[in-house]
């Protein structure tokens, strides 16, 4: 490229943007926005796939592709498609709810090519798990990852099933507003001539994700296609040889990928690091809680090392910067969280540390016990973090016990014996750390339908009422350490409502048993330093609505949400989101309800489209009723309006 002249010399210096088309083997197209420096030097190239509108909603991306690109000199290829299908953008066909195959991969083109992703600042993130399934095709320009947030097994540790049960709560956002996003129009002045048929092509063919992830509700190829941890076993992660950097956050919902995925690089000698911190599925320079840190300063070290390697780098060596969590007071929008940072080995050494629950002891099953918990992956509120305890744990068999001395590092096991009187029932085990004055900050947790005791990734097989189980309840990853003064509880309850679904009826169960919690070995860890991040959370509660209502009389508790947002786009477009959401669950009969209300209002000079979706579910003791209704509008006008209705087995 020349170097240009005249006022604008300095800001054209810093790079271009290219919007391009990058054609896949079966025919279709990707949309991309090229980042690219002013150099003839060739250079690495960063790529970032999203499953959104890189043209409007998530335009505001562009900003950290251009630090990458004038601050670090990478070139930066941001492309949208909806994944794990076909583009979602201003150039797309329809879209469909699958794992994404070898021959829909773009060329990744240069010297050096590396797929980064998950995204930062990003309150809905799709593309998490593509990376390490891209790493798995090995193709060869792919020189290293980043996976934020990632997960590598879908069946567990997605937004749709957890320990066999369905998430609900997640069905009130991602899994339904989706339905009314990919549906959205494409950018008139992007399209060009026809946007109008492209759009109404997607209002012809598109099929709501959510019906498909409800009628895969056992693990199978569906799951394991888009995952790498394969059937549940160790097996799959050896696909992998490309070095490997994760980014875990201890609030986030795909944390589980963290201890995990770095045990099985580190045993199949594949350079990799983990960075575990205390954060919300947030980019780390802003997300509730901290302390932050920018993230782009850890990545670009790592990209730098596998990118354009000097020739006299000392040799790489794995590790694990883990920030210890230690007591803190809980609150839904916490903005610091007390602790400590480490650097460990890949496999941080451990030893376990066994304590037993006396018992046995009985519990009548509350439905609604676990909305003090909220839901399991923290975001952007109202998708807040977990409160004060002591309402759910008065409601559930608790354990109060010496806390350990030294941090729990890894993923504490509930080994139990349990009865219950009926053939279907659930379990949630909840860590804690109790507060002089009884305040329950919640450490870590885990949730089992009882069906799957032998295994979530097996077939489901009912209970025999009376006859005792042996059951092993794996709680997700954590890095916590328990100050002096501070109490260990246990707590046992029969739902995790509105995390997951409660059982389809009343049970009383009967648990003994022990927790085993793996304590970290040594005391003489470093502490690593990074590039401080904002010192305090961006996190407002403007336009968000987040209540739980306990009516007395009629007996249902119902869970509300709701969150507004209105700003302006590229193209001198106009976007405006508005989320409602509301579950229930009847505390007699145990019938549960979600309703699922999503409006998109974009607007440009060309036109003002309006999309809107409602989805209603009844969750049965035999299945799930779903109604999803969805009507687009141009300039006032109704242009489409699709309705689906199906019962699906529970």
């Amino acid at each position: 490229m020349s170097d240009p002249q005249g006022p604008d010399a300095a800001a054209a210096r810093l790079g271009a943007e290219l919007d391009v088309r990058i054609p896949l083997t079966d025919g279709t197209e990707l949309a991309t926005t090229l980042f690219l420096p002013v150099t003839d030097v060739p250079v690495p190239c960063l790529l970032e796939a999203l499953p959104y509108r890189k043209d409007d909603l998530t335009a505001s991306y562009a900003d950290s592709y251009r630090a990458l690109r004038d601050r670090h000199g990478y070139a930066v290829g941001a492309w949208t498609c909806a994944a794990p299908a076909r583009p979602a953008g201003s150039r797309s066909t329809s879209t469909r709810p699958r794992a994404a195959r070898p021959g829909d991969r773009p060329a990744v083109a240069g010297r050096a090519g590396v797929v980064h992703g998950g995204g930062r600042d990003v309150r809905n993130l799709l593309l998490r798990f593509q990376l390490l399934q891209l790493a798995c095709e090995r193709p060869p320009a792919l020189r290293a990852i980043c996976a934020i947030y990632a997960t590598d097994d879908r069946w567990t540790d997605d937004v749709h099933w957890r320990g066999g049960a369905l998430r609900l709560v997640d069905l009130v956002d991602y899994c339904h507003y989706m339905t009314a996003m990919n549906v959205l129009p494409p950018v008139p002045a992007v399209w060009g001539d026809g946007w109008e048929a492209g759009w109404q092509r997607r209002l012809d063919t598109h099929e709501p994700w959510v019906l498909t992830w409800l009628r895969e509700n056992r693990h199978g190829d569906y799951w394991n296609h888009g995952s790498v941890r394969l059937d549940g076993g160790t097996v799959g992660y050896d696909r992998i040889a490309c070095p490997t950097m994760i980014v875990a956050g201890w609030a986030d919902g795909y944390r589980n990928n963290s201890f995990r995925t770095a045990a099985r690089l580190a045993e199949a000698g594949v350079p990799h690091r983990l960075l575990a911190g205390p954060w919300a599925h947030a980019d780390p320079l802003t997300a509730m809680p901290g302390p932050r840190l920018d993230l782009d300063v850890e990545m670009v070290a790592w990209f730098d090392r596998w990118l354009r390697p000097s020739g006299d780098e000392p040799a790489h060596a794995d590790h694990a910067d883990v920030f210890v969590r230690s007591s803190t007071r809980p609150a839904p929008d916490l903005d610091l969280h007390e602790g400590w940072w480490l650097r460990l080995p890949p496999v941080p050494p451990t030893t376990p540390h066994r304590l037993a629950l006396a018992g046995p002891r009985s519990l009548r099953v509350a439905p609604d016990v676990g909305t003090a918990a909220w839901i399991d992956c923290a975001g952007h509120l109202p998708w807040g973090l977990s409160g004060d305890q002591r309402l759910d744990d008065a409601r559930s068999l608790t354990w109060d016990l010496a806390p350990p001395d030294r941090p729990v590092v890894g993923h504490p096991v509930a080994r139990l014996r349990v009865t219950a009187d009926r053939p279907l029932a659930s379990l949630s085990v909840k860590l804690c750390d109790v507060f002089p004055d009884g305040t329950s900050a919640l450490v870590s947790r885990g949730t089992l339908d009882l069906a799957y005791r032998d295994g979530v990734h097996g077939p489901p097989k009912p209970l025999v009422p009376g006859e005792a189980h042996l059951v092993d309840v794996e709680l997700d990853a954590c890095a916590y350490a328990w100050s002096p003064g501070q109490t260990l509880r246990l707590s046992v309850a029969g739902a995790d409502w509105p995390n997951t679904v409660a059982p389809p009826g009343p049970v009383t169960l009967t648990v003994e048993g022990t927790v085993e919690l793996p304590l970290l070995e040594g005391n003489d860890w470093p502490a690593p330093a990074f590039t401080p991040g904002a010192e305090h959370s961006t996190e407002s509660a403007e336009g968000v609505t987040w209540e739980v209502r306990d009516e007395v009389l009629a007996r249902p508790t119902t869970a509300v949400t709701r969150q507004v947002s209105d700003y302006p786009t590229p193209y001198d477009g106009r976007a405006r989101e508005a989320y409602l959401g509301e579950v229930s669950v009847h505390r007699d009969t145990f019938a549960q309800r979600a309703r699922a209300d999503t409006t998109f209002d974009l607007a440009w000079p060309e036109a003002s489209v309006q999309v809107r979706s409602v989805m209603e579910v009844e969750v049965g003791p035999d299945g799930y009723d779903v109604a999803i209704e969805t009507v687009a509008e141009r300039d006032g006008v109704e242009v489409s309006r699709r309705s689906w209705r199906e019962h699906l087995p529970r």
